[in-house]
């Protein structure tokens, strides 16, 4: 009798053993022993220093994670970078992005620029692959699909800055607005001229040319006559340089001019004492603006030899958000990935959180406005509720 009944403890022990040992195989199974992540940017020709940059901002957190011993559902894994250069190029992106989803990556850190952001999202929404871009252009998350989201504030934002920043902050009545007549340009300032026309202020001059044009003579002539008294600009730097040349011949100086990304250079610094002011606005803050940027500078300068060229920090971030996504989803799946993406309020090492709306723009986005002094770029002030 005590056979029996031991035999059929042993029956049980054995059947609960198996069923253990099954569940944490089923656990284990649907986490692999590697995690791609895919990072496609720009690493060659003009913007290759900003996509190696963000790159690199990948790299050293993904080294970081592994060196931690990071875990997916109690499993230890290896998570390993895949990268493409897209070369800044719309259908070279679109090959290189089919490139990473047949390497089977779980998510992609990409792309710089907006054109090849929107043109390369239907790809990897088809494979439920999440798609964290740097890129600012409001269409990128308004494509339809939930796999897009971006890592800091977008185009309407900066546009509302420039605005509200003219309009509250340099104390004048009579603007001008001026493109580059780019996409990108012509929409930023016809953005800045609406937000100029929500605070009252006055738009006396509207001005579009070509991204080329460094003819400004007749230009400077009509902002003088009409005493234009700020000039919001989304000219290029040489661009900009050549008008405060020409406001300089018409003796048009007692302006401030105030302008995007694309003046905020170091080019642009020959440009101080020619007028009032020199302004520039970004959604890329400056690691060193970020009370615990110090220590990511320093890693970052101690693995690469150098300083970050752009956005590093936030690609580094982004990618410590993704990891703890995936540890939420307890899964390599992209589709489960993408979810957690969307309901995680993620710890940012560097700016502090990276969390998205339903459409994957950043929450908590910020545009900071710069001033040009003493051959310096400063941050004059941030905000992410222009």
């Amino acid at each position: 009798m005590n056979k029996h009944i031991n035999r059929r403890r042993f029956s049980a022990s054995m059947a609960l053993t198996a069923v253990a040992t099954a569940a944490l195989l089923t656990g284990c199974g649907k986490v692999p022993d590697t995690i791609k992540i895919g990072v496609a940017q720009p690493l060659s020709g003009p913007l290759g220093a900003l996509g190696q940059d963000l790159l690199n901002g990948v790299k050293l957190a993904v080294d970081e994670l592994n060196k931690s011993g990071y875990t997916v559902d109690g499993k230890r894994v290896t998570l390993e970078v895949v990268s493409v250069d897209d070369k800044a190029d719309a259908n070279t992106g679109k090959a290189v992005a089919q490139q990473l989803v047949d390497a089977g990556v779980v998510a992609v850190v990409g792309h710089l620029n907006s054109g090849v952001s929107i043109e390369t999202a239907p790809i990897y929404a088809a494979k439920d692959i999440p798609q964290i871009a740097i890129s600012t252009n409001p269409k990128f998350t308004q494509l339809g699909f939930p796999t897009t989201f971006r890592m800091v504030a977008n185009d309407t934002l900066q546009a509302r800055a420039i605005g509200s920043f003219a309009a509250t902050q340099l104390g004048a009545n009579r603007y001008a607005a001026l493109d580059d007549g780019t996409p990108y340009g012509k929409g930023l300032a016809d953005g800045a001229a609406a937000q100029l026309k929500a605070e009252k202020k006055e738009v006396v001059v509207r001005k579009s040319f070509d991204d080329k044009t460094v003819a400004f003579d007749e230009l400077a002539g009509e902002l003088k006559a009409a005493n234009v008294e700020v000039i919001v600009s989304t000219l290029n730097d040489f661009q900009a340089l050549a008008l405060l040349e020409s406001l300089k011949k018409v003796d048009h100086t007692k302006v401030s001019l105030l302008g995007g990304d694309t003046i905020k250079t170091t080019d642009m610094t020959k440009g101080a004492g020619i007028v009032q002011g020199l302004y520039a606005t970004s959604p890329v803050l400056e690691a060193k603006e970020f009370t615990t940027g110090k220590p990511f500078l320093e890693k970052y300068i101690a693995a690469f030899k150098k300083p970050p060229a752009y956005g590093g920090h936030y690609s580094y971030d982004s990618t410590y958000v993704l990891s703890a996504a995936i540890q939420k989803a307890k899964s390599a799946d992209p589709k489960d990935i993408t979810k957690a993406l969307h309901s995680i309020n993620g710890y940012a090492p560097v700016i502090g959180t990276m969390t998205w709306d339903d459409k994957g723009e950043q929450r908590y986005g910020a545009v900071g406005v710069y001033e040009l002094r003493s051959g310096n770029w400063e941050l004059r002030m941030r905000s992410d509720r222009w």
